[in-house]
């Protein structure tokens, strides 16, 4: 797995961390909901980029390289960040947790969920980050 983030590869890659790891797989056993994750161009980002996740029970159940918007009308979670935020946090440079309460990652959707699943949050941050070997 050494895929270039952000890419279709990255994101299958990630798709296959996520399901043979096994300890996101305990600590995300709870969890329902898919999500999109807008990619805000910045730096060397110059367009839109949109991931789809579908998440369920410690599983990634299907991903989508920017789907057309229409394709998953509500997501339980929508995500937006800036190129450069997103990085920072693939990077480990920006806390995930930080870079929600600060407004630099945004979040649509139900936060009290978010919000008492962090292990969750947090181990999936740390799967993204193994598989983040070189960003564009």
């Amino acid at each position: 797995m050494t895929s270039i983030f952000p890419s279709a590869e990255w994101l299958k890659d990630l798709e296959a961390k996520l399901n043979s790891d096994e300890r996101y797989g305990e600590i995300a056993k709870n969890w329902e909901g898919d999500l999109f994750f807008n990619i805000e161009p910045e730096g060397n980002l110059k367009e839109r980029l949109t991931f789809y996740l579908d998440l369920w029970h410690g599983k990634c159940r299907s991903v989508e390289y920017n789907p057309a918007a229409d394709a998953h009308p509500s997501p339980a979670f929508t995500l937006t960040a800036s190129y450069n935020n997103l990085t920072a946090v693939l990077t480990g440079k920006l806390n995930p947790m930080t870079a929600m309460m600060t407004s630099k990652l945004r979040v649509k959707g139900n936060m009290g969920y978010m919000m008492r699943s962090v292990p969750t949050v947090l181990d999936f941050v740390r799967a993204a980050q193994e598989v983040t070997k070189e960003i564009m």
